[in-house]
């Protein structure tokens, strides 16, 4: 027996290289994982709220958290679907858009598009994140909380999370 062929051997250094960078990264800041056993019981569970305010003409840049990224398309027009949107949201722990000078919880930062003419609620994947959710893994449940025509939306976030380090 000849042992492991050349790619076999490359992918399993690969697998292993992986496996202690991230012992390394764990440990490197000190924490402990927790999986949960059950998806009834997650480590970490929360209730946050998403506040979209779209770019348009009669919105000014000052207020605006989002804009479209791609030009509209035939269909998009009606339903937005296909569309692209690039954001830097706003996000809170109660269903009030912070005003004045109050200071969201956080920020939710990147991009989503339409990919779908209509739906009730969406589950997202949940991977990564910086200081307390270090490497979290879980699901959000998306759901319309309310809207404003086009311009604005508020999106009900439940967070399950059940891979945490502490």
């Amino acid at each position: 027996m000849q042992g492991l062929a050349a790619s076999s051997k490359l992918s399993l250094s690969v697998v292993v290289v992986l496996f202690l960078l991230g012992l390394a990264s764990a440990a490197a800041h000190g924490r402990k994982r927790i999986v949960s056993s059950s998806s009834d019981e997650p480590c970490t569970k929360m209730t946050l709220y998403l506040h979209d305010i779209l770019y348009d003409v009669v919105n000014n840049t000052a207020n605006a958290t989002s804009a479209e990224a791609t030009k509209p398309t035939a269909l998009s027009k009606s339903t937005f679907f296909g569309e692209l949107v690039v954001f830097d949201d706003p996000v809170t722990e109660r269903n009030a858009l912070p005003v004045g000078k109050e200071v969201p919880a956080v920020r939710g930062q990147g991009f989503y598009f339409y990919d779908k003419k209509d739906q009730k609620t969406r589950d997202i994947s949940v991977v990564g994140g910086t200081g307390d959710f270090f490497m979290t893994r879980g699901i959000a449940t998306l759901q319309l909380d309310a809207y404003e025509g086009t311009a604005y939306f508020r999106l009900k976030m439940d967070i399950k999370l059940y891979e945490c380090y502490v």
